[in-house]
């Protein structure tokens, strides 16, 4: 790989795309949530329980294994889904308590 011609134009290209894509990650994240959040109705409304601990180990599993192919450390890929999981099921048990 050369040494690009202006380091601080090369810079600013990279924090582009850099932001491109922390904008693309956050309005999945958004659509992410919306769908977890029909999923807490559904459950507030048949009285299920918040969390689901047997799909979170599949989902896990997968998205390890998906992190893998990706290069992206799994480790780095559980934690995040744990991380989101925690938010999820918080939303979940407020929807359950609201009914």
């Amino acid at each position: 790989m050369t040494a690009p011609q202006d380091p601080q134009a090369e810079l600013l290209r990279l924090r582009a795309s850099i932001d491109n894509i922390d904008a693309a990650l956050i309005f999945m994240l958004a659509e992410r949530f919306r769908a977890t959040q029909q999923v807490g109705h559904l459950k507030a409304e048949h009285e299920m329980p918040a969390s689901d601990p047997g799909r979170e180990e599949q989902q896990v599993a997968r998205l390890r294994a998906l992190a893998e192919e990706a290069h992206l450390d799994p480790e780095f890929a559980a934690k995040w889904f744990n991380f989101v999981v925690a938010e999820v099921i918080r939303h979940h048990t407020e929807a359950a308590e609201a009914r």
